[in-house]
């Protein structure tokens, strides 16, 4: 678990000013992963009650924009946000219930997996990242349908 120090230092290493509702927007994505917009807002509330939904997205588009958190929105789903970044690990949905886990990455370095290229397509780009999103149904969900 990080401090408000730790997130103020993460703000500063990206260049971003410190203020109340970044710190609490980045506690808020480390405490709660895979979060949604409102969830997040909800949580920032709790602490900030003067905030804004607004600011909200704000903050979560600056703290995307610069790397201290990223965005997956999973087919069907609205966008989520997690603290875990810069690793290239994917994630699991379950089809039922929505839960999202991480998964980490299937196979060595980023990206992680080399597509087929035939056509080359390919050539010329340097790939950095594989976007792999694993659906099936949790544990819950299973025992619940047999």
């Amino acid at each position: 678990m990080s401090s408000t120090s730790d997130y103020a230092e993460q703000l500063r290493s990206a260049d971003l000013r410190v203020t109340r509702p970044r710190v609490a927007v980045l506690e808020a994505v480390h405490a709660l992963p895979h979060a949604d917009t409102d969830t997040i807002y909800s949580s920032v509330r709790d602490g900030l009650p003067d905030v804004s939904r607004q600011a909200v997205y704000d903050v979560l588009n600056a703290l995307t924009a610069v790397g201290l958190v990223r965005r997956i929105q999973p087919l069907g789903s609205v966008a989520r946000y997690e603290s875990r970044v810069g690793d290239n690990h994917h994630h699991v949905v379950c089809r039922s219930c929505g839960v999202i886990a991480d998964i980490d990455c299937a196979v060595g370095d980023a990206p992680c997996l080399t597509p087929f290229d035939d056509n080359n397509v390919l050539e010329g780009f340097v790939l950095d990242e594989a976007e792999v999103i694993y659906w099936g149904l949790c544990p819950d969900c299973s025992s619940a349908v047999s």
